[in-house]
This record gives C-alpha cells, structure tokens and sequence, in this order.
C-alpha cells in the first residue's frame, strides 16, 4: 500500500474528511510521477492538463459518465478551493478533492 502520510494535512485542510485509503490509492496511482515536481503539482491555468485530468483520472480511473460540462465545472470547484495554493496545488490533494467532488471516494478506497 502506497503511503500518503506526507499528503494528508494538506489534503486535510481542504476536506471535509479524510479518507487515508482514498489517499493511498491516489499515491499508488500517482506512483513515480510524485517524485518529480513539475508533474506532482497542477495547473489550473494549463487547459491541455485540465483536459488530461478529465479523460485520464476522471473518466478513465474513477468511471465518471458525466459530460464535458459537468466534470469541467467539478475540476474549476476544485481550483477554486485550492486558489489560496497558488501555483503549488498538490496533485494528490487535487485528485483526492475531484474524487470527493464527483462522489467517488468511497468507490476509489474500495477498489
């Protein structure tokens, strides 16, 4: 099981609860691309990264059948709640927040 420890106060500090499981599975997910930190941090301003998290985490790992539009405006709830991190939004944070948004935390700690 990956380790999310170094991840958890800042996930704390957006959510509502913490879901150490979720966490670990986002950290496993994530694997080997945390330990760059180019790619462990997100873009709000970067489009071609926002559609990536989309297709590729929304779609692909969590099964989100909602439109374009739905996912696009829980992907702009969570910039919005990560705004105070400026430029530094934490991937793990930024995935485990989307899950809690789009209601799959549940079904991403239980897989």
């Amino acid at each position: 099981m990956a380790d999310a420890s170094a991840h958890a106060d800042n996930i704390k500090k957006h959510a509502n609860d913490y879901n150490q499981a979720a966490a670990e599975k986002i950290v496993g997910h994530l694997g080997i691309a945390l330990r760059n930190r180019d790619s462990a941090i997100v873009s709000c301003t970067d489009g071609v990264e926002l559609s990536r998290i989309r297709e590729k985490w929304c779609r692909g790992k969590l099964g989100v059948a909602l439109n374009q539009q739905q996912i696009d405006a829980a992907i702009e709830k969570v910039c919005d709640t990560m705004k105070a991190e400026g430029g530094q939004k934490s991937r793990v944070t930024f995935y485990y927040l989307l899950a809690q948004e789009l209601g799959k935390l549940d079904h991403l700690a239980s897989r």
